[in-house]
């Protein structure tokens, strides 16, 4: 029954156009946000933190804008998963930074792409597999069913999947020394043991460790990749950054800051980074 459930609703979600997935996106945003108070407040913390608001009608705005936006973010999900290639693809209207991804390539140390929970993470994959080969990590989420539409709906031509285990890891090093790119999201919690505490928007997160790990031992080039979402189901357009170093937690959570700062309002802040978990032990305290 839950299958036929998630089945029905996803494949009504992924007929919609995405104007029409951005409208109701933005209606769901609200709802959550008065349905969640734990969420809301999470929300408002988290943007308060970041100091990016310089007063409290700057903070409103983006307060009002993310709410909006992470439910455009929670739908677009579900119908980029259900759509097809040749619909998704054309919905990319402009790339920044491109040729930096062909300087990497010409390097042949491959390349390592950061995507924030920032804008439509999806997208850039996709895209990125449409040219070439990547490799993207995903940790398997509790419900089994779920990770069925995931695994369904992230792997596309040119894109492969590795969970987030030693045999995932694994896969990203020999994708890396055959010159291609691997996809990670740099600011999610890692398991207890596999990250480093360092501050974040100045309040100590458990932050990954094996970006900087794959970078120190292959050499690859380090890109940020950002799919900006645009006003009005209008498209997506990717930013590209190559980032000088990400040797330490606390430079790579600086460059997640700088990212964040280009459009706060798509930020995923009802994301806690700032949670510990289990068997984590802060030793910053």
């Amino acid at each position: 029954m839950l299958n036929f459930i998630f089945n029905t609703v996803f494949k009504f979600f992924g007929i919609l156009s995405l104007p029409s997935l951005h409208r109701l996106g933005a209606a769901l945003g609200w709802l959550v946000y008065y349905c969640s108070p734990k969420s809301a407040v999470t929300i408002k913390n988290n943007i308060k933190t970041s100091g990016l608001a310089k007063d409290t009608q700057q903070f409103k705005q983006i307060l009002n804008e993310n709410i909006v936006e992470s439910g455009k973010a929670v739908l677009e999900t579900i119908g980029i998963w259900q759509k097809k290639e040749v619909d998704i693809l054309p919905l990319v209207r402009q790339v920044h930074g491109w040729e930096i991804v062909k300087d990497a390539l010409q390097r042949g140390k491959g390349i390592i792409f950061l995507t924030p929970h920032l804008g439509c993470f999806e997208i850039t994959s996709i895209y990125y597999g449409s040219k070439h080969p990547i490799t993207v990590l995903y940790r398997a989420p509790k419900l089994q069913l779920l990770k069925q539409f995931i695994l369904q709906g992230r792997t596309r031509t040119g894109v492969t999947l590795a969970e987030a285990n030693a045999s995932g890891v694994r896969k990203l090093m020999q994708a890396l020394k055959r010159n291609e790119a691997i996809g990670i999201l740099p600011d999610q919690i890692p398991a207890a043991g596999e990250g480093e505490w360092a501050d974040f928007f100045g309040r100590p997160a458990y932050t990954m460790t094996l970006a900087s790990k794959l970078a120190e031992k292959t050499g690859a080039t380090v890109i940020m990749a950002f799919g900006e979402r645009l006003a009005n189901g209008a498209g997506y357009e990717i930013h590209i950054t190559q980032l000088e170093s990400i040797a330490t937690a606390t430079l790579l959570n600086k460059a997640i800051e700088q990212q964040i700062a280009l459009n706060p309002a798509q930020y995923l802040w009802r994301y806690d980074r700032y949670k510990q978990r289990r068997h984590a032990i802060n030793k910053q305290k």
